[in-house]
This record gives structure tokens, sequence and C-alpha cells, in this order.
């Protein structure tokens, strides 16, 4: 056997790039096994010039007939996975050619969509987080007025919740846990601009005093108190 020659015909074949993305969508899409492999086949032709392949050309490398072949064929472009555009040649002779774009933009769409719905499952994950991290730190049920408040910061006011967290934090560190003051970090980081959580530690360094405590075995109250603290009510 002529190894050289095989693979040069291997070579000369070419290969067809298939995104992962498609690969473990499809069915997701509404694509079953036979469309898409038709659609991967009609792929194929495009890449090596044949913009047209006939039922015959692409059922001839699958397990469907021609018959079947053109009936998914009309299901495809029904269903808008593909189409027929109209190419031209270079002496401006106008064909006929399918075109899988409408493949790309429903495996677009479906992206688009799949990150919107984990944005918003992250969103409200993070949202019932932080009312069971604002029930830790002060020991007890929030009152609904409190919960009301915590709704308007993420909502009206637009803070996220990691910078939400901050202010909970700089509160617990100042000894001043109280929904009022943590609103007026949050009022007094919006108005400098503080968007991410390294913003806000450089907002409260610049005005906490650079002071070393020494080691104490003493509890974490009293290691709460000792922190030097910047009185955002002061502002």
């Amino acid at each position: 056997m002529d190894y050289k020659r095989l693979m040069a015909s291997w070579i000369q074949e070419g290969t067809v790039s298939i995104p992962q993305l498609l690969l473990s969508n499809y069915n997701t899409l509404g694509l079953n096994e036979s469309e898409f492999v038709l659609l991967l086949q009609i792929y194929g032709h495009l890449e090596k010039g044949n913009y047209f392949p006939t039922p015959e050309e692409l059922s001839e490398n699958m397990s469907i007939s021609t018959e079947v072949c053109s009936s998914i064929l009309r299901k495809l472009m029904q269903q808008q996975f593909l189409s027929i555009d109209e190419g031209s040649s270079s002496d401006g002779i106008l064909f006929e050619k399918y075109s899988i774009s409408p493949l790309w933009e429903k495996l677009a769409d479906f992206v688009i969509q799949d990150s919107k719905v984990k944005q918003t499952q992250k969103a409200m994950e993070e949202e019932k987080d932080i009312y069971t991290t604002f029930e830790q730190e002060f020991g007890r049920p929030l009152s609904p007025l409190e919960c009301e408040t915590l709704s308007m910061w993420l909502d009206q006011d637009e803070h996220n919740a990691i910078i939400i967290k901050a202010a909970l934090r700089e509160a617990v560190i100042s000894g001043k846990l109280n929904f009022r003051y943590i609103d007026r970090i949050l009022f007094e980081w919006k108005k400098n601009g503080v968007k991410t959580i390294e913003d806000a530690r450089n907002q409260s360094q610049r005005f906490r005093p650079h002071q070393k405590t020494a080691p104490s075995n003493d509890d974490n109250q009293n290691k709460r108190k000792s922190v030097p603290f910047y009185n955002w009510l002061e502002q």
C-alpha cells in the first residue's frame, strides 16, 4: 500500500471544524442526529466548493434515503436552520447555494440566552445569600423594614451583592452594626465611584489610620472593637 498517496488523499479531502458548543448543544437547539449530520454534510460540501449539493450527494454518505434527505432539507429550511441564498461567479453567472448562517445565528442566540439565564440565577442566589449573611451578622432574623431596605439597595440603588457585603463588613469592623450606618457607607461609596471590592478596600483604607495592634487572645468581639475605623455617619 502506498501510504504517502493515502495520506495525501486524506489531506486533499480537507477537514471540517465543528464548534464544541454546537456538538454539545445541537439537541437543545432542536436538532436530532439525522438533521445534525445532514447539516454537517452540507457544511463539508460548502467547504469543498460544492455550494448546492443534491439530496443524492448528501445522502450518499449517510444511512438515509434520498427521499428522507429531501424531507429533512425541507424541514431544516422551515425551522430556519438552513437557507438557500443567491451567489454569483467571477464572470457574473448567478447560482443558488446553501447557507448554514441561520444555524450559527441560532447557536449565537442560544449562547446569549443561556448567559442571561445564568446571570439571573446567579443574581437570585446572591440575593438570597445576602439576606442570610445579614441575619448571621445581626444574630437575628431581619425585620420587614430591614428586608425592604436590602431590597431597595439591590433594585433601586443598584448596588451589587458584593459591595453590600463589603459595606456590612465595614460596619462590623467599625462596631457600627446598623442599617443606617451601612446605608451611609453605600451612599459614600457610590458617590466616590466604588464599584468593586478592591475600590471599597481602597476607599476604606484612605480614612483608617495606619496603626498596628499587638496580637491578642481576645475573642472576635474584642478584636473588632480594637480595629480603628472611620465614622461614615460624620460625613
